[in-house]
């Protein structure tokens, strides 16, 4: 076999070993926060809004993307256990505690400048304004970390 066609069935390789490993996303919070962990059961809470206050007594704000949008059907689907349209209509019950953001970078933008602010982004999105919280005590480069994989 040529060299070509070499490189073509490891390009081909990479990225089918890239698709299955699937989304890589992380919670963040503002670097003022002084939680780092927070356990998945805690992260559902928040997240279904069920928990709306830090343990200081602090306001949680939830900024994310469009839950219809990809990048969200894993936190749709593991977090929420909704159809898209299921949590859409739920974002839109809760607009005092969720906000919709059009892009990680707003996401990060607006964790960074509100003290207890929380998000969900792509890992590739982060950035030094915000800090990461660990799941459970693990980063979203880990191994069974709650948000890393296929929506599946």
């Amino acid at each position: 076999m040529g060299f070509r066609r070499w490189l073509l069935i490891l390009v081909w390789v990479a990225g089918m070993s890239w698709t299955a490993q699937g989304k890589q996303l992380a919670v963040i919070a503002d670097t003022a926060n002084p939680t780092t962990n927070l356990t998945t059961a805690e992260l559902v809470k928040i997240v279904n809004a069920r928990t709306q206050t830090w343990p200081d007594g602090r306001a949680i704000k939830l900024i994310v993307r469009d839950p219809s949008c990809a990048d969200m059907q894993l936190v749709v689907h593991r977090l929420l256990a909704m159809t898209p349209e299921q949590a859409q209509a739920f974002v839109q019950a809760h607009r005092g505690a969720i906000v919709l953001a059009g892009s990680d970078d707003a996401v990060v933008k607006f964790v960074s400048t509100n003290r207890g602010a929380i998000g969900i982004v792509d890992l590739y999105s982060l950035t030094k304004d915000v800090k990461v919280l660990k799941i459970d005590g693990k980063l979203p480069v880990e191994q069974g970390y709650v948000l890393r994989g296929n929506s599946q």
